[in-house]
């Protein structure tokens, strides 16, 4: 409840021997004080304590109708901000209602919500909550904005004002003819269309910290093009399990990917494994437990045989359950694995993620909401970009119609 005492400083009294009027408000754990800019006779306050009593002058009816003015604006002001869920702050109003201009603040610019965002992202990845690699992608976004505002506008940094639709359909044109990136120009547009989800996420969590009302990269609309994901079939899976490679380092690459292949562990995810996510359940059943990297959701898978061969081998050879390899060097031997197993496809680390989904998972009637939560989606909507229907699911559930109909 808002409190309010009005009192005179005789020692401020002027020449003609009025004194101001002074009021104290109070509201809660906070109290302020501040000139009514009126004044009165000491004489004059005590004969009419402190203008309480059935006032005859005009003047003092004047004076203490705008010693209620003052109050009911306090009180207004109050009122507002209890119905906005807005923090009260009475210095705030005292400005606001002597017309005491607010103190200028520096503006926030869009480089700086991606280096407060970058600053926070770091630490959880420092204590394992996140990975690296999303790190860097958070990284790379900024650097692209930075470079574009370089280009654009011979800037290091803008107003998030400033990104309307004319920013928003140039700084995509930019990514996809004019960045470059390893001495590549230009992004495709399923990268560029993450790129703007980056963008998002990085002002959402602008939002969350108050430092802007909006999200400016609402306005973009760009689509992800479909792709089928590419998958081995169980042939093409068979005849990788079942070359023996004199090359050792081949050799390693194909334990690697088959792991992935009977786990769906993507690549960052695998790497991190050690003996302590090797759990037994009550069945006496070895599993595979771990919370997923780029999300943090838990992505719990049992030992499959093939999956318990490979940990056996490699068991006490190295700090994880499989060996380390960078993603780079892994898909290029697996280039060299598929040329020499007769595979047209082109193999990456993640083929073996998408493979899991598939062949080994779906296409042996594993129920998509179990197989989603072994790949550690948020939702089933994730899965069915990886999981892909086969022909071979497909002929076995109309085997049904044939055997009604025949």
């Amino acid at each position: 409840m808002l409190k309010i005492t009005y009192f005179i400083r005789t020692q401020k009294a002027k020449i003609n021997g009025e004194s101001p009027i002074f009021a104290r408000f109070k509201f809660h754990n906070q109290t302020i004080t501040m000139s009514t800019r009126q004044y009165i006779s000491a004489e004059r306050w005590n004969f009419t304590n402190k203008l309480r009593n059935p006032l005859k002058l005009e003047k003092e009816k004047v004076i203490r109708m705008s010693l209620d003015s003052l109050y009911l604006k306090f009180e207004r002001k109050i009122n507002e901000r209890i119905r906005e869920n807005s923090a009260i702050d009475l210095q705030q109003i005292k400005a606001e209602i002597i017309g005491k201009p607010k103190k200028k603040t520096k503006e926030i610019g869009l480089i700086d919500l991606f280096e407060i965002h970058n600053a926070a992202f770091k630490k959880k990845v420092k204590v394992g909550e996140r990975s690296a690699a999303s790190l860097q992608k958070y990284n790379r976004a900024k650097n692209l904005i930075q470079a574009f505002l370089k280009k654009e506008y011979n800037k290091d940094n803008i107003s998030t004002k400033a990104v309307n639709g004319p920013f928003i359909y140039n700084l995509e044109s930019y990514l996809k003819y004019d960045s470059i990136y390893r001495h590549k120009t230009g992004i495709q547009n399923n990268s560029v269309v993450k790129y703007f989800k980056t963008f998002k996420t990085v002002c959402n969590y602008a939002i969350k910290l108050e430092l802007i009302t909006k999200n400016p990269f609402n306005k973009y609309d760009g689509k992800l093009k479909v792709k089928e994901a590419v998958y081995l079939t169980q042939d093409e899976l068979n005849k990788i399990e079942q070359k023996s490679f004199s090359n050792e380092r081949l050799e390693r690459v194909k334990d690697i990917f088959l792991f992935s292949c009977y786990t769906g562990y993507a690549p960052v995810d695998a790497q991190g494994l050690t003996k302590d996510n090797l759990i037994k359940n009550n069945d006496g059943d070895l599993w595979i437990k771990a919370n997923r990297a780029k999300t943090g959701t838990r992505a719990n898978v049992p030992v499959l045989p093939t999956t318990k061969f490979i940990i056996d081998k490699y068991d006490g050879r190295q700090k994880g359950l499989i060996p380390k390899l960078s993603n780079q060097k892994m898909n290029a031997y697996l280039k060299e694995i598929a040329d020499v197993c007769g595979i047209n496809k082109h193999l990456t680390w993640y083929v073996a993620r998408h493979t899991f989904a598939t062949t080994v998972t779906l296409g042996n009637g594993i129920s998509l909401e179990n197989v989603s939560a072994m790949l550690g989606h948020s939702s089933i909507r994730q899965t069915q970009h990886y999981a892909k229907v086969l022909d071979a699911s497909v002929m076995k559930d109309m085997k049904k119609l044939f055997d009604k109909y025949c």
